[in-house]
């Protein structure tokens, strides 16, 4: 009687391993590929509850969403012979789980071949055009932020270019994309996350970019000088024009000056011409006859007159 709980517990057990075995649930992110002994049977895409011969066939999951690709960085030399270390990242998607089983197993294997995939893209794609074609994306003016808040950018002239680093991400997607669909797999996209130079042209590019800060700084100079000159000039035709009018009043003033003098010496004159006489030959005397000095005269001229009145009568 002991038995029949034992044996019925085992059956119960037996039935759940086979329905467990039985069935299986997609998700809405999965795709799935039914496999039979290694043979590929059928591929599920629907999500839900789905059924399979037990313990004989065999479920495969993969990824129903976009899945991600991040290449390492590769030293590539370019059309003009600069090398630079180029890092890309891509986008990709499962679209036929059959094929994709069937050719590269897993997303390790499906990373592995996007490697060689993308990486002879990226490499025939850039050793095909110049280093400024990988850097830049349009032939925009480059300005440069110099001097105080207020004052105009610097324009850098450059050469144009005529692809472009979105062209050639473009051309390294459809490259790839001609290659990936017999692993059934869809390249959704392919971008180059990051340029950068080796040390060799690192220290050129430095030197290039320190020489047209210099050549930007003598141009500030330049117009510095240039504008300083300006100003020297401006100040000194202002103080000319100062300096001319001021003499201009100046003299303006002397000559009413000088006139009213005339004026008061014509008055003191015809008031006493005598005293007039006698005032003008003593400021003469004081403005002539200094220390030291000798003045010869003849007794008979005016300027002694003065003198010859000071004498005593017997030395006349």
């Amino acid at each position: 009687m002991k038995t029949i709980p034992i044996i019925l517990l085992g059956l119960l057990l037996v039935v759940i391993i086979v329905l467990a075995s039985t069935f299986f649930v997609v998700t809405e992110t999965q795709q799935v590929v039914i496999t039979e002994f290694g043979k590929p049977i059928r591929e599920i895409k629907d999500p839900g509850l789905h059924t399979k011969k037990p313990f004989i066939q065999t479920v495969h999951s993969f990824e129903d969403r976009l899945l991600e690709w991040d290449g390492y960085p590769t030293q590539i030399p370019t059309l003009d012979k600069k090398y630079i270390w180029v890092d890309t990242y891509a986008r990709w998607h499962i679209t036929e789980p059959l094929k994709f089983l069937q050719s590269v197993r897993s997303e390790a294997g499906a990373q592995a071949r996007l490697d060689d995939i993308i990486d002879s893209a990226v490499r025939n794609q850039l050793t095909a055009h110049v280093l400024l074609e990988a850097i830049r994306s349009s032939n925009r003016p480059m300005a440069t932020e110099i001097g105080t808040e207020g004052e105009e950018s610097a324009i850098v002239e450059i050469e144009e270019i005529m692809f472009g680093r979105e062209v050639i991400a473009a051309d390294i997607l459809k490259e790839a994309q001609a290659i990936v669909p017999q692993y059934g797999i869809e390249l959704v996209d392919v971008q180059i996350k990051r340029i950068n130079y080796v040390e060799t042209v690192r220290r050129k590019v430095y030197d290039r970019m320190i020489a047209e800060r210099k050549q930007m700084a003598e141009k500030y100079r330049s117009e510095g000088q240039a504008l300083r000159m300006e100003i020297l000039g401006k100040k000194e035709r202002e103080l000319k024009v100062v300096l001319s009018e001021a003499y201009r009043k100046s003299e303006e003033i002397k000559g009413r000056a000088d006139g009213e003098a005339t004026n008061i010496y014509a008055e003191a004159y015809n008031k006493d011409p005598e005293f007039y006489s006698f005032l003008r030959t003593m400021e003469s005397y004081k403005d002539t006859l200094k220390q030291n000095t000798w003045i010869i005269l003849t007794t008979e001229g005016d300027y002694f007159n003065y003198l010859k009145r000071s004498l005593p009568a017997e030395g006349r």
